[in-house]
């Protein structure tokens, strides 16, 4: 069964700048009239001191003449004009009851109004309604009691009031390091990224440990697990550092060995109360649009996995049996702005992630959203420069870094790719994340104001935050450091800002080593490589001396610990 985030919404809070809902609807085994009513509570616009909201109710009680719907606020929000009812106000309680000519509200009838508001800090949504003395969104007993192991709500953005969980393997490789104590309680992904990952390898923790050890996080309040669903077949078909341990052609056992085990264990009742994030097969359909066919920066492996499909087919298998789990939220790659920013990219990118959605049985409803920036560098934002601005006639977009990309920056680029997305035919409630973990490019070399305005290029090079020789370079990136700490809700369309990548574990090794992981060695995890045209031939900018992808590498996380932004 897939959901749409607003399925079975119910009371929720979020953070100002989201766009939300507050709505209910029976489980699948719960009669529509065990909740009297549904309140959908929508933010359709929001700027920095005002709203706009609309609230629709439902009614599943007898019959009425007349209404009045109440809620509270729990920031200083005040109403200020409204329409379709009439609105009073006192305190943080707001009443909306009918108009002359919109009372009657029938069994299953609906009634929508709407109105302006002001507020300053945050703009939370409101938590219960209650529609002539009954509280709606929740169940009033009547019908098939839900299984118990099941939760009752789903919320809008899963960070919001919650803490996430901390990862005690990383957390303990971060507290053995010199200064680690200092972000070594910062939550991190878990990455599975091959079938025996599901199990734990060489003693360490697997899917259904980290899951006991998120019920003891947990104790009484809410908590949000991240995990990196990380095993295709072709993997990582554009570069060398992450292939995976499946061929080109094991659909099959991607389905059945890796997803369909891990499917199992999230929908264990005993874990019902975990709010569980998964972040669905990085750096795989973005190859599709950017490296096959006729262009410069194709690769044979890429076309390979175009023409058999099964990134298509794994992507919307995963999204399918994952999504049909109620505490789950499907976060989706989305590649990042120097990546997929570009004119050619970026409508065909939404394109492709819209055919992997409905492939395999899965609906754009198992989509939660849609997560950038992943294991990646690009800085969140870049305050010196800005796409529109001009230097000796020439736009910032004519800059050697810019390179005509319509985005400087992940804030801007996610915001703008959300809106492509919705428009494509993703619900107009999917969230984003951005992964800030090794983005914050701080320091010394962090310039305090742009560049002189000699050329564009002197303007763009001596402002920007992001001091990576090529956007294309992503391989242990020399002078990165740690970016925003993981916060929910930080910008309007943002769910949170996630350390889904842990710092301090590597991208790739400098020279080839032998393992059993399925690794292999790509040139752009070599300080000494010249590069390609996916970094438009420049070094590759990676520390010396790497492990292999995902073990433990110290001197990068000295590094980024040192050029943090904010600083530690």
């Amino acid at each position: 069964m897939s959901r749409t985030r607003t399925a079975i919404l119910a009371a929720m809070a979020l953070v100002a700048g989201a766009t939300g809902a507050a709505v209910a609807a029976a489980p699948a085994d719960v009669g529509i009239a065990a909740i009297p009513c549904t309140v959908d509570y929508k933010v359709q616009s929001q700027w920095n001191t005002g709203f706009t909201a609309a609230v629709t109710i439902t009614n599943n009680s007898a019959a009425k003449s007349s209404w009045a719907v109440k809620w509270s606020y729990a920031g200083n929000q005040q109403v200020t004009s409204g329409w379709n009812a009439k609105i009073t106000q006192s305190g943080t309680g707001v009443t909306a009851a009918n108009e002359t000519y919109n009372g009657t509200l029938a069994t299953g009838g609906s009634v929508s109004f709407g109105f302006n508001g002001s507020y300053s800090g945050t703009n939370a949504l409101p938590t219960s309604f209650i529609l002539d003395g009954v509280t709606c969104n929740v169940d009033d007993g009547g019908g098939t009691d839900p299984d118990p192991g099941t939760p009752s709500n789903r919320v809008d953005n899963p960070y919001a009031g919650a803490r996430v969980y901390v990862n005690p393997e990383w957390s303990a490789k971060a507290a053995a390091e010199t200064g680690g104590s200092r972000i070594s309680s910062q939550p991190t992904g878990v990455w599975l990224d091959r079938i025996a990952a599901i199990n734990g390898v060489n003693g360490g923790m697997g899917l259904r440990a980290h899951l006991d050890a998120a019920l003891q996080q947990k104790g009484t309040g809410e908590l949000v697990v991240q995990l990196v669903i990380y095993n295709l077949p072709g993997r990582d078909c554009a570069a060398l550092a992450s292939n995976g341990e499946l061929g080109p052609t094991e659909i099959d056992r991607y389905k059945t060995a890796y997803i369909d085990p891990i499917a199992a264990i999230l929908a264990d009742t005993k874990y019902a109360g975990l709010r569980i994030v998964t972040t669905v097969e990085i750096d795989s359909l973005p190859n599709l649009v950017t490296n096959t066919g006729s262009r410069p920066t194709a690769t044979a492996a890429c076309d390979v996995m175009k023409a058999n499909g099964n990134y298509i087919k794994g992507v919307g298998y995963a999204l399918g049996k994952l999504g049909d789990v109620p505490n789950v939220y499907n976060y989706v790659d989305a590649g990042h702005h120097g990546w997929i920013g570009w004119d050619d990219n970026f409508g065909a990118s939404a394109d492709v992630f819209k055919q992997a959605a409905t492939a395999e049985g899965a609906t754009v409803g198992d989509v939660h959203g849609f997560i950038t920036n992943t294991a990646n560098y690009s800085a969140l934002k870049e305050n010196n420069f800005t796409i529109n601005d001009t230097v000796a006639g020439k736009s910032v977009r004519e800059s050697k870094w810019v390179d005509w990309n319509r985005y400087t920056d992940e804030l801007s680029f996610a915001q703008a790719f959300r809106n492509q997305l919705v428009t494509v035919g993703f619900p107009s409630g999917i969230g984003m994340l951005i992964d800030t973990s090794r983005n914050g490019w701080g320091g010394s070399a962090r310039p305090a104001g742009p560049g002189a305005t000699t050329t564009v290029d002197t303007y763009v090079d001596g402002g920007r935050y992001d001091r990576r020789i090529h956007v294309g370079n992503w391989c242990n990136q020399s002078g990165a450091g740690l970016g925003e700490r993981p916060t929910a809700a930080p910008a309007t369309g943002i769910d949170a800002y996630v350390w889904m990548k842990p710092p301090g574990e590597s991208d790739g090794s400098s020279t080839a080593i032998p393992n059993d992981e399925g690794k292999g060695f790509d040139r752009m995890c070599d300080p000494t490589y010249t590069g390609n045209p996916r970094n438009n031939n420049n070094l590759s900018g990676a520390l010396a001396n790497s492990p292999l992808s995902g073990h433990w590498f110290s001197a990068q996380f000295q590094e980024l610990m040192r050029n943090a932004y904010p600083a530690l």
